[in-house]
């Protein structure tokens, strides 16, 4: 598979770029197509040993982080490297798009450069979280803070289908967030889009979940409003990283600790990767009609790694096929209803 990766946008860019693309290309045979200023980045690669299946398509312009008008931003820089690297996807020479920027500029320009899924009403953000008891992939993160019942149906159909094309679930599990396991509970929201959930045909809903639950196995995909998801999702690696401050300051508190720690330094590693947002990869913004993926701002060169890998997978597997048949046959049942 080749994937395209805007090298401008992040926080680190193109440092950690060029890095992520040199480790994937090594570690999975991931090609990838490095998207920006070839004089930048020919020198970034001249710092490491060159590996044949990183290249560089061009692109002069950029979307800065803090752009206020993101829309006006992606129509008036076409050769922007995010817009060039879903151009890619377009014309059929990557198979998938990875970027760290904007994330407003980057659904915008995968909106407007590949469209929508035929059917999908709107498109969400979904990531994998590797919890100890199984892998939970969570939508809407952030692409939709107002949401209406129908649309959290969609997640649910777009989740499971990811889950079972890309996580390699069978008829993976779907629950609803919310403040309580019992039916009716919650806000107008989360009880309409219960119901809807329940009476959308293919996928395998099993109810509420409360969030003190969801680490524990109980589904599959967590369906909620992209609102309360981007918040979850932040206090979520806000705990991550104090619990990760917490570790290391009380190791360092004492002697008999820092010598305890030398002898379980590979068990605390392995039960600690799973804290750090890198090990994710990045948000695969489902229901456009190609392979995207919206990284973390501030990713360094494993979280690129890891999003090239996600990005590899996905674009590797039937999911847009499935995602087209499956709104296809919806959109159809629909019209043969009326």
């Amino acid at each position: 598979m080749r994937v395209a990766l805007d090298a401008m946008g992040g926080d680190h860019a193109p440092v950690e770029q060029v890095k992520g693309a040199l480790i994937a290309a090594q570690e999975f045979g991931v090609e990838v197509l490095l998207v920006g200023p070839p004089d930048l980045l020919e020198a970034e690669l001249a710092k490491h040993p060159r590996n044949s299946r990183v290249s560089i398509v061009p692109s002069l312009e950029t979307i800065q982080m803090g752009e206020e008008e993101i829309v006006k931003a992606v129509r008036s820089h076409p050769e922007a490297s995010v817009n060039v690297a879903m151009g890619l996807v377009k014309d059929g020479r990557a198979d998938a798009a990875v970027s760290a920027g904007n994330s407003g500029a980057v659904a915008a320009s995968a909106f407007f450069m590949l469209g929508r899924v035929p059917g999908v009403e709107r498109p969400a953000l979904g990531t994998l979280i590797p919890f100890n008891s199984g892998k939970l992939f969570v939508l809407d993160l952030g692409a939709n803070a107002d949401c209406r019942p129908s649309h959290m149906a969609q997640f649910g159909v777009m989740g499971s289908a990811f889950m079972e094309e890309v996580g390699g679930v069978v008829n993976p599990r779907v629950g609803l967030l919310n403040m309580g396991e019992e039916d009716g509970k919650g806000n107008d929201l989360t009880a309409e889009s219960f119901d809807k959930l329940r009476e959308t045909p293919g996928i395998n809903f099993v109810g509420n979940v409360e969030g003190v639950e969801i680490h524990k196995n109980v589904c599959d995909v967590l369906v909620t409003d992209g609102f309360t998801g981007n918040v979850a999702l932040k206090v979520g690696e806000g705990i991550a990283d104090y619990i990760l401050q917490e570790v290391r300051a009380t190791i360092k508190s004492s002697i008999l600790f820092l010598a305890a720690a030398v002898l379980l330094k590979p068990a605390l590693k392995r039960s600690l990767k799973s804290l750090n947002y890198e090990e994710y990869g990045g948000a695969n913004l489902l229901g456009i009609n190609g392979v995207v993926l919206i990284a973390h701002g501030r990713s360094d060169a494993v979280a690129f790694k890891n999003a090239l890998r996600v990005a590899d997978l996905a674009s590797g597997s039937h999911l847009m096929e499935k995602m087209r048949a499956t709104f296809a046959e919806a959109k159809a049942s629909s019209a043969a209803g009326r």
